[in-house]
């Protein structure tokens, strides 16, 4: 049973672990990676990696991406959403603070922090704006 808009964006919202799609070159499948992400019912859903990752360039290039989210208990349940990019911001401690802080327990979130500041380097936030969504409950019928 496909998920009504409000379910969908309530799904998405949810801290899932994201599968990011994005064509990276024509003659293959696409880019596929496990990724956070972060969204708000109605807005932009947004990731953070590093301007000189794969999927950063394969972003840049396509000007679009995908993500798909989903659940297998109680009932499958899943979310894709594919549109443009809209924008791209440097990275900041406040944004990996928030993006920590909806994947990790609250006594790691500071170390994460800290680590990726320090040892990963450089990041960026991109920021699609939704267009095409899929949605499905296999156990809503």
């Amino acid at each position: 049973m496909v998920l009504s808009i409000e379910e969908r964006e309530q799904f998405l919202a949810e801290p899932h672990i994201g599968a990011l799609s994005v064509v990276e070159r024509p003659d293959r499948a696409p880019l596929t990676v496990p990724i956070w992400y972060q969204y708000e019912p109605g807005g932009e859903l947004w990731v953070i990696t590093q301007p000189d990752s794969r999927k950063a360039k394969a972003i840049e290039a396509a000007g679009r991406f995908s993500l798909m989210v989903q659940r297998v208990e109680p009932t499958v349940r899943y979310v894709s959403v594919e549109g443009p990019v809209v924008r791209t911001r440097p990275g900041s401690r406040e944004l990996t603070w928030e993006m920590a802080s909806r994947y990790l327990p609250a006594d790691k979130v500071a170390g994460y922090v800290e680590f990726e500041r320090t040892q990963l380097g450089e990041h960026m936030a991109i920021h699609l704006r939704p267009e095409r969504w899929l949605s499905g409950d296999m156990g809503a019928v």
